[in-house]
């Protein structure tokens, strides 16, 4: 086990208790950051589709927009001077909304018509309904625009974000939890190693206070037999009187 597969920790009972309280941290934090990134997926995929959709519709929607304009230009004449030197403020305004997925705030475009139609009048002379028809057109041609840009930038912002959370994701699985857990068997092999020579060294002291024991024991026995025996060669008899 090489120093850069574990962290610089010193073995010990509290150092393994941390050990085990950051894997566990490191499992539930790769867990919840995984669930998140299928939800994102998920949604990036759905707007995926969305804007192919989008942009499908879009095709016919601004080839029939340009096809009426050129009907209200033929029947009316030439109109844009007279529109674009007129115009005040614009009819057709865009708010922003928020939309949250898994905690990724994505902004939410949507049209809206502020005010009455200044040109509402227009075409009475004549084509007034090429002119209804073109205002209709282009109008669901910007309601479409709107919801293409809504749709494209939720789709940039959650791939930034996905891409992020993706990284975090292998981060964590392949780099923090293997280094914590080559910590934590490091720091268990330290222990159970000094365990082993903590048993070693108390048997190794059991073994001398045993020896140390019978030699006092073998001392203590010779020193009483030598008593006995001097007692022995102290002790005489009575002289006996016949």
């Amino acid at each position: 086990m090489s120093g850069k597969d574990k962290l610089p920790i010193f073995p010990s009972r509290g150092a393994q208790s941390l050990m085990k309280s950051r894997l566990a941290g490191a499992q539930k934090g790769h867990s919840l950051l995984k669930k998140k990134a299928d939800a994102l997926q998920m949604r990036f995929r759905s707007i995926l589709s969305k804007i192919i959709e989008t942009k499908t519709l879009m095709g016919e929607i601004m080839k029939e927009a340009a096809f009426s304009l050129a009907e209200a230009k033929f029947a009316t004449g030439d109109f844009n001077q007279v529109v674009l030197q007129n115009v005040t403020k614009a009819q057709i305004k865009i708010r922003t909304k928020k939309d949250n997925v898994a905690g990724v705030t994505l902004p939410v475009f949507e049209s809206y018509q502020d005010g009455t139609d200044t040109y509402e009048l227009a075409g009475l002379a004549r084509g007034g309904q090429q002119l209804s028809k073109l205002k209709k057109n282009y109008q669901a041609a910007i309601k479409l625009l709107v919801e293409l840009a809504s749709l494209q930038t939720a789709f940039v912002t959650l791939d930034d974000v996905i891409k992020l959370t993706n990284r975090r994701v292998n981060a964590i699985e392949h780099v923090i939890i293997p280094k914590i857990e080559c910590t934590l068997a490091y720091i268990i092999s330290e222990l159970d190693e000094m365990e082993r020579e903590e048993f070693y060294r108390l048997k190794k002291i059991q073994d001398k206070k045993r020896i140390a024991r019978q030699k006092a024991e073998k001392a203590k026995a010779a020193a009483g037999a030598r008593e006995h025996a001097s007692n022995i060669l102290e002790e005489h008899d009575e002289d006996l009187l016949f």
